[in-house]
């Protein structure tokens, strides 16, 4: 019999992944260590290179497929055997029960991007649904004593949720899903789409009444059939956009608020100007936003409640004492966050230079997924493409993030005269339940002080 390849572990809180290229057919002759295809997930692109020497005697996935933690990707059989040669290849094909209702063990495993019903023009599964049986009918319920008290403030009996962690034990992320995509379902396997494999997220039939793919939460009302008003066409969403979807659903949940101020940043883009040629000799181009990223750390180090995390199920406040900054990305294929580390103890040109690096494998997809993971606080600049102002959403578990408008010549009052001045337009989006609006105003204000004053910013830390 073949070996099998299954999609291996790729990261703690990976479930899934989008094949984006397939390097080989059936058939083909394959080298141990051989990259046979590359697979894209929580905005990374990994290679996966098969372990085992062989022919490929059975490949179960194709380019655009969504597939999960465990499951087969293809078999490898000895030189010149086939699926016709191995004597269980009937008998595998015979229980198709068996391999459609592997979704009920791997979906316990893997985190489902969107959940459909248990026939595959199924309509969208809200939390209130009850078709599907409870997770946990008889015994005890693997379960932290914090995860029970969130499910139990949130009104979820964890008897219905279905657990990913060791031993189906119930994790606070089980919970979360649960609450935004409904009961996984555990009844009857889930019938074939018309041409996908069951092992596959099922695309539904034209005009089917399904839920948002972009945002599967409760409360989205089943879209109409669009065909009944002219030609429509079905794409399926990518890996990335998908995260970037439930990362934005998540988001929402939060208690947003949103400051907003200007600095007056003439000095310091004359300061910029003046010292940028010592630094472009060495090939690092001095930007506005680099001194944004020092600015905000030398705050984050006067605030640390916004260099901090709410467990909300324990009640504490995490501080991080720590200075990792997301830079905001837009990249080709969407909104990455790659992380800046240590800012508070870096110099303008580490920054500078580290900022471009992180900013170029964002935007040509090489970066590793650790690369976007840590950050404590998150800066995005609009102003790049014209934006004089936006309420931007908070990188949960963040509490908060900050925005930059785009740097304008304006009339200001100065000394009771009205002269020209650069004026930086600044928005602070940040969690209520742990950050006081009169706080925010003064974080901002030691922010503006910082680029206001660029002699002090060069000793922030």
């Amino acid at each position: 019999m073949g070996k099998e390849f299954k999609l291996p572990d790729l990261g703690e809180g990976i479930h899934e992944a989008q094949v984006v290229n397939v390097m080989i057919k059936e058939g083909d002759t394959v080298a141990a260590d051989q990259m046979v295809m590359e697979v894209e997930t929580d905005k990374a692109a990994v290679e996966l290179p098969v372990p085992f020497a062989g022919v490929i005697n059975k490949l179960n996935v194709k380019q655009g497929d969504t597939v999960k933690v465990g499951q087969v990707l293809l078999e490898v059989g000895g030189a010149g055997e086939t699926s016709a040669d191995k004597p269980a290849a009937k008998s595998a094909e015979a229980p198709a029960p068996k391999a459609a209702s592997a979704p009920a063990a791997g979906v316990a495993k893997a985190l489902m991007s969107q959940t459909v019903g248990g026939e595959g023009r199924s309509a969208p599964v809200h939390a209130s649904t009850t078709a599907a049986p409870p997770a946990h009918a008889e015994g005890p319920i693997p379960a932290a004593p914090a995860v029970r008290k969130f499910a139990r403030e949130n009104g979820i009996d964890l008897r219905a949720v279905h657990g990913t962690g060791p031993a189906g034990r119930i994790v606070r992320e089980d919970v979360e899903r649960y609450m935004l995509a409904g009961p996984m379902g555990t009844g009857a396997p889930p019938a074939p789409a018309r041409t996908a494999p069951t092992a596959q997220p099922v695309t539904p039939a034209r005009g089917d009444a399904v839920p948002s793919v972009a945002a599967p939460s409760v409360g989205f009302e089943p879209l109409p059939d669009f065909s009944q008003w002219g030609p429509v066409r079905r794409e399926k969403v990518a890996q990335i956009r998908k995260t970037i979807a439930r990362q934005m659903q998540r988001a929402w949940t939060l208690p947003r608020v949103t400051h907003g101020d200007e600095a007056d940043v003439t000095d310091l883009e004359s300061f910029r100007k003046e010292h940028g040629s010592v630094m472009a000799e060495q090939g690092v181009k001095l930007t506005i936003t680099a001194f944004m990223l020092k600015a905000v750390a030398g705050a984050l180090r006067q605030y640390p409640s916004f260099n901090a995390s709410y467990d909300d199920a324990a009640g504490e406040m995490i501080f991080k004492d720590y200075v990792h900054i997301g830079i905001a990305v837009d990249s080709p294929k969407g909104l990455m966050v790659p992380v800046l580390r240590d800012a508070d103890r870096k110099g303008l040109m580490t920054i500078s230079k580290e900022m471009k690096e992180i900013a170029e494998k964002a935007r040509d997809f090489k970066l590793a997924i650790d690369d976007m993971r840590g950050g404590t606080f998150t800066v995005t600049n609009v102003g790049a493409l014209g934006g004089t102002f936006a309420t931007p959403m908070i990188n949960y578990p963040e509490v908060a993030i900050l925005g930059m408008g785009k740097l304008q010549e304006k009339p200001v009052v100065r000394d009771g005269q009205i002269v020209i001045r650069k004026m930086l337009p600044l928005f602070l989006s940040f969690d209520h339940r742990v950050i006081d609006g009169a706080d925010a105003a003064r974080f901002c204000r030691t922010i503006i002080n910082f680029l206001e004053n660029p002699l002090n910013l060069l000793l922030a830390s």
